[in-house]
């Protein structure tokens, strides 16, 4: 039986080495290892051929499972995108799957950044320089910005030193920084490089720390895996603009039926406000409708800011803060300017209008912030609350213009029949027996046709008051009775001048002219008010006279023009109001102030003579005058205050007991 050939176990091994995956090396030594063994010539030359063929079968081998890893990543890729999976993600797995791929060192992808105008490193894999991972390109520096300039892949085996890059300092810094050496860069290309069309969005990279030349094969794959980038960042993009797209669309859908909804709303409340008005509804009752739509405390003031009515919007009465007064007419004039309403201190402004007058002032206490739509309802309900502030200003005039025959007939003929005059009023609901303050106002000369009883009736907001015209002169009667019905004036029987004074700004402030406003009384019964009237009319002017055009004032406050001009000659009045602080200093403190006074106007305001008179040092004299100065005022001694004070203790001495 013939020897089986030497030969055999090698050709064996062979097999087992390739079944097994052995590198090539392995391969190589089973030819060396029949060599040493003596193998004849002929079977040797077989192992060798069977070794090469086994090297050819490896290599190819070897190539298709490169190709099929290549395969499932660009299938992963693939996977990635159709999953929806976020830009960040898929950028990073293809920047990762680069890596492993061609077994560089790190991987990276730059995107453009079209308001700086160069590009960014997006992504980065196995970097571990910030520098390198901050860096930034300008379109043609360096391998990636050649790459995005000309679309094309290009590959260095030493950057460093290679001339076809334009180098520059930041670039070469940062390169060096992460110790890189071999380069190579594809394009990620949206379209097909024949299309004019085409658009670069971004660079892939892969690197190495050594000195490297990738093939045409790594290079295709690194394009195939930019293909798949650009495609997610395109598509990213697109997800972004549709959903913006819709979002827009989403919005103007919702702004039109917002928009739907406040013109119902406005128009229901609209109709419903109009409808309570014109079926006789008062301002409380607007005021309250006007709650209920906004949701919120409502508040009407008339133009001086006074509140006319205030409700919380549940129909309970809402309490304002003592700070509305002072903002409220800043405010109020803010929005007649705009014609609109406006925030002030938390709270929403409107002013009611006629034109450029201001009838009235809604306030939405409370919220900061308005929806268009309810500021355009809450500004439309100051046009309907317009309409009613009018509507009562024509009923107050017509009233007004009844009761003004009144009074006038009771200044022209106060005695032609005073029981009739005394009826007629009790009809009109005016107690003419009652205390009454009389007032007489005048404006500057051409502006008098401006003041009429159409302004008086709508300023003066009290129950009590009557008004007239009355020889180019505007007669007001205010009644002083209680508003609880009791018996005695009211507060206001103490402060005459202090209305006259208010009366005098509202009234110039709505005609746009001075207005002069003079008060008398108070007046019991017919003859009472006749005599407070021409009382009146003398302060008027007595005002005039003074300068004080514009201003307001009792007769009492003139001083002893009030003594001259009063009715009554109430002479203990004015010699207390002028002397008052004087002589309760002295009764208190057993002081000789009043006549050291007396003393010094006697001697011509002579210190040195009114020292002798007074038997004392002209050291007491001047410490008595100065004490008088802290009680009455600086100006004491001017002409004017002299003169009342002169008078004042003539008067005094004239009225004190002799003994």
């Amino acid at each position: 039986m013939p020897e089986p050939p030497r030969a055999a176990p090698h050709l064996r091994a062979l097999l087992e080495l390739l079944e097994s995956g052995a590198p090539a090396e392995e391969l190589s030594g089973q030819v060396a290892r029949a060599r040493a063994e003596g193998l004849p010539a002929a079977e040797l030359r077989e192992v060798e051929r069977a070794a090469a063929t086994a090297q050819r079968i490896r290599s190819t081998l070897c190539q298709h499972r490169r190709r099929e890893r290549e395969l499932t990543a660009l299938f992963d890729t693939a996977g990635d995108l159709a999953a929806a999976t976020g830009l960040d993600t898929v950028l990073r797995a293809i920047v990762h799957r680069v890596r492993s791929l061609l077994g560089t060192d790190t991987a990276y992808l730059t995107l453009p950044d079209e308001e700086a105008g160069d590009t960014y490193m997006r992504v980065t894999d196995g970097s571990v320089s910030p520098a390198f991972q901050r860096l930034r390109l300008s379109l043609g520096d360096g391998l990636g910005g050649l790459v995005a300039q000309t679309a094309r892949p290009y590959a260095t085996p030493d950057y460093r030193i290679d001339p076809r890059f334009h180098h520059t300092g930041s670039i070469d810094a940062g390169v060096l920084d992460e110790g890189l050496v071999s380069i190579l860069g594809v394009p990620l290309l949206l379209g097909s490089r024949t299309d004019s069309s085409h658009k670069v969005v971004g660079v892939l990279f892969a690197a190495d720390r050594a000195a490297r030349s990738f093939g045409q094969d790594e290079i295709a794959l690194l394009q195939s895996l930019a293909t798949h980038a650009a495609v997610a960042i395109d598509t990213a993009r697109s997800i972004a603009e549709t959903r913006q797209a819709l979002d827009g669309l989403a919005a103007a859908n919702e702004t039109v039926r917002r928009q739907t909804e406040a013109l119902h709303r406005a128009e229901e409340a609209h109709d419903r406000l109009t409808d309570l008005v014109l079926r006789g509804g008062d301002i409380p009752q607007v005021t309250a409708a006007l709650a209920g739509l906004l949701h919120g405390p409502i508040s009407l003031h008339d133009p001086e800011g006074v509140p006319l009515a205030a409700t919380d919007g549940h129909g309970a009465a809402f309490p304002l803060d003592d700070t509305v007064a002072e903002w409220l007419p800043t405010a109020s004039e803010d929005s007649r300017r705009r014609a609109r309403a406006v925030h002030r201190a938390g709270h929403w402004v409107c002013a009611v209008l006629a034109g450029p007058e201001i009838l009235a002032t809604l306030v939405l206490h409370g919220p900061r912030a308005l929806e268009d739509s309810d500021r355009r309802l809450f500004e439309r309900a100051s046009v309907v609350t317009g309409l009613l502030v009018m509507l009562r200003r024509r009923a107050a005039e017509t009233e007004n213009r009844l009761r003004g025959n009144l009074v006038a007939d009771l200044l022209d003929a106060p005695g032609q029949d005073p029981g009739a005059l005394i009826e007629r009023g009790r009809r009109l609901g005016i107690d003419l027996r009652r205390p009454h303050l009389v007032l007489v106002a005048r404006t500057a000369q051409g502006a008098r046709e401006r003041l009429n009883l159409a302004s008086l009736s709508h300023l003066t907001h009290h129950p009590g008051t009557v008004s007239a015209e009355h020889h180019g002169s505007l007669v007001l009667l205010r009644s002083l009775a209680r508003k609880d019905g009791a018996d005695g004036p009211d507060a206001l029987a103490a402060e005459p001048g202090r209305l006259a004074r208010d009366l005098a700004r509202q009234w110039g402030r709505a005609v746009g002219a001075p207005v002069t406003v003079a008060a008398a009384g108070p007046a019991s019964g017919l003859t009472a008010v006749v005599e407070a009237h021409a009382e009146a009319t003398r302060c008027l002017r007595a005002l005039h006279a003074l300068g004080r055009t514009g201003d307001g004032a009792h007769i009492g406050e003139l001083g002893f023009l009030g003594v001259v001009l009063g009715e009554s000659r109430d002479t203990r009045t004015f010699v207390a109001a002028t002397l008052g602080p004087l002589l309760a200093y002295d009764a208190e403190r057993g002081t000789e102030l009043v006549r050291t006074l007396e003393a010094y106007f006697a001697t011509g305001r002579s210190l040195t003579r009114a020292k002798d008179l007074l038997h004392v040092h002209v050291n007491t004299v001047v410490q008595r005058l100065a004490r008088v100065q802290n009680l009455l005022g600086a100006d004491w001694n001017s002409p004017d205050r002299a003169l009342e004070l002169h008078l004042a203790l003539r008067l005094h001495t004239v009225a004190a007991p002799h003994g």
